[in-house]
């Protein structure tokens, strides 16, 4: 099995701009709600819920924005594919699902 590194690249670099623009969204609504807070104390608190939820998506969207990060130095260092255990190489499905895999199988579980 051979990984085409090139196509590896352009995915983690789709995955990178979705995640930045996601994480860009969720901080423009944090910042500026889209609609008016009234001052009844039930808005208030599903507003306050509302962000506190988008503050974990948006803590999952940075942690994700990280790992294809890393995937895309691995590439340009010649360690992409390689599990970092025992540096075999990573099965060309599990990085097809998940192209910012450190792990083969066997180590993932």
């Amino acid at each position: 099995m051979s990984i085409d590194l090139e196509t590896a690249k352009q995915n983690l670099l789709k995955l990178k701009d979705e995640y930045e623009s996601r994480i860009d969204k969720i901080e423009d609504h944090i910042q500026n709600p889209q609609d008016d807070l009234n001052e009844h104390w039930e808005d208030q608190a599903i507003s306050y819920r509302q962000n506190d939820m988008r503050k974990n998506l948006m803590g999952e969207a940075r942690q994700s924005l990280i790992y294809v990060e890393n995937a895309l130095s691995r590439i340009e260092n010649g360690t992409y594919g390689e599990c970092e255990v025992c540096g075999e190489q990573i099965e060309e499905q599990r990085l097809e699902a998940l192209p910012y895999a450190t792990l083969c199988m066997e180590h993932a579980e």
